[in-house]
């Protein structure tokens, strides 16, 4: 007897490259066990050794030029429905959201929380300067909330991933580096080639200690010397953040306008702290080039460099910060504090962001509308960001518990918001 014509079809959901680590491995392992077909197609080493069913591993070894088409088969072949990838711009991934758009297939995209360190971000067919976000006004954001039942997550109770975020990425380069053989044709999507990637993690990994210690000194420097400064928040330049959505190819280049304005438009007594990426590994020598331009814009005696770590403490005292796009940017609005950006995000609207000329932002800083930022933060924790983390056993675990039945569900996270859906859906009781 053939099925009901209303019977629903099956998932069958085809995994590119996730993050550094098993969260890909353990998210398969639980769409697997809601009955969907699960495939995953590696690129390398790295992404054969973290994936779970070597029965379902499919490796991709043709000449890069050769994907678009063989995907395009596989696709065909296996019947799939949905493709998951971590972040849409590497080549691999951006050919694939085309391919799978043309075919009317859906497009689960895994980012970095926009509200981390707790958070991550779960997406349909775009994220950062590709994601719905970029379409939405405050206003639309601000309606859709008046009229949503649905309860903002707690977030974690724990959040340890920097260490293991460093730890995977070091090991997923090491398998590249040393297990490759069978992958000749691989291509990577950065341009440093693996031997010197996997030398910069493995000391990054190593010099933590020390860099904790220097990274102390220079914060209490900052705050011991009374007086008032304005943030800058760099990024990885190889990040597709700054790569694919700004007008910078690297962190020199933003420095060097930063830097210019601040001399001209700052007050003589401000400050200028450079504030590193908790994850740069140094391929770029900051710090001796912030040296060497501060001198060169005679503001040497004003600018402190900080290597790495948490923001919290510079922002406490900051009187404004500036970045191309980097998600720090919501932690410096969640404070209330001024903030101009120069790249594409998915928190630049201008009823929290300036639109100041530079200079006179740093003589002036404008302040964000706080009760507008507040509705876009309410929307994002109601649609898009996850509680939990790629990295850590703790937040793989709790990040599972929610993110297949969201995979699952018809509507993106946005547009089951935005259509007001949960308000019709039944609400479980609590029975204490």
């Amino acid at each position: 007897m053939s099925p009901p014509a209303t019977a629903p079809k099956r998932r069958v959901f085809l995994f590119l490259q996730g993050p550094h680590g098993p969260f890909f491995s353990g998210l398969g392992r639980m769409l697997h066990s809601t009955g969907a077909e699960v495939w995953r197609i590696g690129f390398n080493a790295g992404d054969q050794v973290f994936w779970f069913d070597k029965s379902s591993y499919i490796p991709f070894r043709d000449a890069p030029e050769q994907w678009p088409d063989r995907l395009s088969e596989l696709i065909d072949d296996r019947g799939v429905t949905d493709i998951v990838l971590y972040g849409d711009t590497r080549p691999v991934h951006a050919q694939a959201v085309k391919v799978a758009q043309a075919k009317g297939i859906t497009v689960h995209v895994f980012e970095e929380g926009y509200l981390r360190p707790w958070w991550v971000t779960y997406e349909r067919f775009g994220s950062n300067g590709n994601s719905r976000l970029m379409s939405l006004d405050v206003g639309q954001m601000q309606q859709a909330l008046d009229q949503s039942a649905l309860q903002v997550p707690p977030p974690p109770s724990h959040w340890g991933d920097m260490r293991q975020h460093i730890f995977y990425g070091a090991m997923y380069h090491w398998f590249v580096l040393f297990l490759n053989q069978n992958y000749r044709n691989f291509r990577r999507h950065r341009d440093l080639p693996v031997s010197k990637e996997f030398r910069l993690y493995f000391k990054r990994l190593a010099l933590m200690p020390l860099h904790r210690i220097q990274r102390r000194w220079a914060t209490a420097r900052v705050l011991g010397n009374g007086h008032p400064y304005h943030l800058v928040l760099l990024q990885l330049g190889h990040d597709s953040s700054v790569q694919a959505h700004s007008d910078y190819s690297c962190m020199s280049d933003f420095l060097e306008d930063v830097f210019q304005d601040f001399a001209e438009g700052a007050p003589a007594h401000h400050r200028l702290v450079v504030k590193e990426h908790p994850l740069e590994n140094h391929r770029e020598p900051l710090h001796r080039r912030v040296r060497q331009m501060a001198k060169a814009h005679g503001i040497a005696d004003r600018v402190h460099y900080v290597p790495g770590g948490k923001l919290a403490k510079l922002l406490d005292g900051a009187n404004s910060a500036v970045t191309i796009n980097s998600t720090a940017g919501q932690q410096v609005l969640w404070r209330g504090i001024p903030l101009r950006i120069f790249g594409r995000s998915v928190y630049d609207k201008p009823e929290f962001v300036s639109r100041q000329p530079l200079a006179a932002f740093f003589a002036y800083p404008m302040p964000p509308d706080q009760a507008a930022y507040q509705s876009y933060r309410q929307f994002l924790l109601k649609t898009s960001q996850l509680p939990g983390g790629f990295y850590s056993h703790r937040g793989r675990r709790q990040l599972l518990r929610s993110v297949a039945d969201m995979m699952l569900e018809a509507n993106d996270p946005y547009q089951s918001v935005l259509s007001h859906k949960e308000a019709q859906t039944p609400q479980l009781k609590v029975v204490e």
